[in-house]
């Protein structure tokens, strides 16, 4: 994708440079108010090897804008020595070594919780499909098996279930006031106790999945988080119990997550997020009591211009030297 390189603007003077690492996708929509706003320097459309680029080009650059498949490493951050601001456009930074953002003294900012509602609504809407058997259905019908087999298998009723939320942020929040309305008791698990909430917190993940019939998982991929849920905790959840992930992949240890599956330890998944992505584990393909969709929960119509909003309305802070809008903190 080319970045247009925009020219000065009288009615909006630039405010600074910045590097695109990756291919945001909000960039392919962006409207003509934030391309004069900013001189963009854009490493793909170079024929030079990254640390090539930003060494010829990007030595006095103070900030960045990078997709959330775009990995910022310490030897990234080394070519950049005067970079004082990353604006990643996913709510996940996982992909951002922060100890080391932290040591040079960088500030990183995120989507803040522009995608919560989006992604909420898909995790719900899986948690549906895979209990009423939705897309099984429709492939069973499309099939022409209808007339042939009969009776299709009864789905399960969704009202009065216990459902068990693995991060109570802005997206965990969103999915449980969704749930409340189907008359879902809802539990939840974090690494301390939200005063703001009168959910019933559980302080251990194995505890918070015995007690479950349907986990969903809604926090940050962080090493403490990484492969939390394990085989214990999926044993935990049981053979009637569900699993649905709009988070990342790696917080669920997807081979023991495949095992589980196929022996029909546990009922059945919906995923959005897959530990080495775009790569799928093919034995989930065949399995009707399974969900899967392209980690696009958070895009819907109308996402990228809020993107836009956010990671423009970031970047003018901090070349304005004013609060960021969404700054990843130390606590999260």
């Amino acid at each position: 994708m080319a970045v247009p390189t925009p020219k000065p603007s009288s009615t909006h003077p630039q405010l600074g440079q910045i590097v695109i690492l990756g291919l945001p996708s909000f960039l392919k929509r962006q409207d003509k108010e934030f391309t004069s706003k900013f001189q963009f320097l854009s490493p793909s459309e170079s024929n030079l090897p990254l640390d090539q680029f930003l060494a010829a080009e990007a030595q006095n650059t103070q900030a960045a804008v990078c997709s959330g498949g775009f990995k910022i490493s310490a030897d990234v951050l080394r070519h950049l020595p005067s970079l004082r601001l990353i604006v990643t456009t996913s709510t996940g930074f996982n992909q951002i070594d922060l100890s080391e953002c932290r040591k040079r003294g960088i500030s990183v900012a995120n989507a803040g919780n522009i995608y919560s509602a989006d992604v909420a609504d898909l995790a719900v809407g899986m948690i549906i499909d895979v209990m009423r058997k939705i897309s099984a259905g429709n492939r069973f019908v499309k099939s022409g098996l209808c007339p042939k087999q009969g009776n299709f298998p009864l789905g399960s009723k969704l009202g009065g279930k216990q459902i068990g939320i693995v991060g109570l942020g802005s997206i965990g929040v969103q999915v449980a006031k969704r749930l409340e309305a189907f008359g879902c008791k809802i539990s939840y698990y974090s690494r301390k106790k939200k005063p703001f909430s009168l959910y019933t917190f559980h302080s251990d993940i194995h505890e918070l999945a015995s007690v479950s019939d349907i986990l969903v998982i809604c926090c940050a991929l962080t090493e403490k988080t990484r492969h939390m849920i394990n085989r214990e905790v999926l044993l935990a959840l049981g053979k009637e119990g569900l699993i649905v992930n709009v988070a990342r992949g790696a917080v669920i240890d997807e081979k023991e997550l495949v095992r589980c599956l196929v022996r029909q330890e546990i009922a059945g998944a919906g995923l959005d997020v897959f530990e080495h992505e775009p790569h799928v584990p093919r034995e989930l393909f065949g399995l009707d009591n399974v969900v899967l969709s392209p980690h696009s929960a958070a895009l819907t119509e109308g996402v990228f211009r809020n993107t836009n909003e956010i990671v423009t309305g970031n970047l003018e802070a901090f070349f304005s030297n004013r609060p960021l809008l969404s700054p990843v903190l130390d606590d999260e």
